[in-house]
């Protein structure tokens, strides 16, 4: 088969890999910027470029018009959108061209997230934690929105990944001169009351749309802290078989049903609520999590997200079936910070339960498993601390739109 791989950030690796083992042929559609990155050359036939990424229509028109002329010689099967930036464009494509796969209505479900709100609110998503949000479309609904909740609020753009562009306000007036400055682009954000709690995030496989497989994991610093407190990233894996394991599970699965996910591997997350208890579904992707959590994944479970995402998506494509490799339960951490230094020193995180240690310039990380998840939550304090003390913890301002 054909694959067609769109990725406008680096990473993937593992996935361009295993799809051309399968013995598919694999063409790379990515961002003209990353041209000298440590691409696997012998895993892509061919590349294409884009100069511009951004999703708008003069870019959509061009793919389709640079894949009109590639497909008069060349068939293309299958189309695999690698980054939470790219899935907008790989419906598209799939949908002009009629290519099998995820088309753009059930796509938004997994990009925009007022379509997250919205279907998530219509499917009764878990027990009642729905997130009380409100579209900013109309001056009275928002005005009789702020009336009846009360603050903080959060203001998100509808289609960034992770924290980006999120702005936490604290008043009604505040609430007003933020979406007043937002002009013309406001119809692109939400606006929802933020709920102090514990960030989880549940990284899975679906096949046939069941999932296959899952693993719940818990942000010790959740995203939005990092992104705008300058705080070092954190997640562990969670008790195995506990009632938050099989609570989230649970979320994670209502989420995919209701999503309409037929197969591919997925990040979703979740926040329990210091002041109700109560779960409440935050947003999903249709792709493997970022910030190295694939490696802490692996190492947890023996799954390698990319390498089995490649193989789920060349037996759909072939007919085939899918054999999930055997499954291992190991408690593993990942800390990750930006750095002072751009080639930190990484030697003093000796410990042997260091099983992995970041290679990327001004960044520092590890990550640690354990067969105690007490021993995990240990290392993570330890190297936490030891980023500090050493002098190697940076931050940077937070920024309204991801760096590419």
């Amino acid at each position: 088969m054909n694959f067609l791989c769109i990725c406008t950030y680096f990473k993937g690796v593992e996935f361009l890999k295993s799809c051309k083992a399968e013995g598919n042929t694999v063409y790379l559609l990515t961002n003209k910027k990353l041209e000298t990155k440590a691409w696997p050359h012998e895993a892509i036939d061919e590349f294409f470029y884009l100069d511009n990424i951004d999703n708008t229509f003069d870019t959509y028109q061009k793919i389709i018009q640079g894949l009109s002329h590639l497909m008069r010689s060349k068939k293309i099967d299958r189309i695999v959108a690698l980054d939470d930036f790219d899935v907008e464009k790989g419906a598209l494509v799939r949908e002009h061209f009629r290519i099998p796969g995820m088309g753009q209505t059930t796509a938004r479900y997994f990009r925009d997230k007022l379509a997250m709100r919205v279907q998530a609110h219509d499917a009764g998503i878990a027990d009642g934690g729905q997130f009380d949000a409100e579209i900013i479309f109309n001056d009275v609904d928002i005005t009789e929105y702020l009336n009846k909740t009360s603050a903080p609020w959060v203001i998100k753009p509808r289609s960034e990944a992770s924290a980006a562009g999120i702005k936490k306000v604290h008043s009604f007036q505040e609430a007003w001169d933020k979406i007043n400055a937002l002009g013309e682009e406001r119809h692109n954000f939400l606006i929802e009351q933020f709920k102090p709690g514990d960030v989880f995030h549940v990284d899975a496989l679906t096949v046939g749309g069941k999932v296959i497989f899952s693993r719940s994991s818990q942000y010790l610093n959740t995203p939005f802290e990092v992104a705008h407190g300058g705080g070092i990233f954190r997640s562990v894996t969670v008790e195995f078989d506990s009632k938050e394991d099989k609570a989230l599970k649970k979320m994670n699965e209502q989420v995919m049903k209701a999503f309409g996910m037929k197969f591919s591997a997925s990040h979703t997350e979740v926040i329990k609520c210091h002041e109700d208890g109560k779960y409440y579904f935050l947003e999903t992707a249709s792709r493997v999590g970022g910030a190295n959590l694939a490696e802490m994944v692996e190492y947890s479970s023996n799954i390698n997200l990319w390498r089995e995402w490649a193989k789920i998506e060349s037996s759909m494509a072939n007919g085939g079936t899918y054999q999930l490799p055997e499954v291992s339960n190991d408690y593993a951490g990942i800390v990750i910070s930006l750095s002072s230094h751009e080639y930190p020193d990484m030697s003093p995180f000796n410990d042997p339960e260091v099983v992995w240690k970041m290679n990327e310039t001004y960044h520092v990380g590890v990550i640690v498993k354990s067969k105690s998840r007490e021993k995990v939550m240990e290392m993570m304090d330890k190297y936490a601390k030891m980023i500090h003390e050493l002098g190697l913890h940076a931050s940077a301002p937070a920024l309204d739109k991801p760096n590419h």
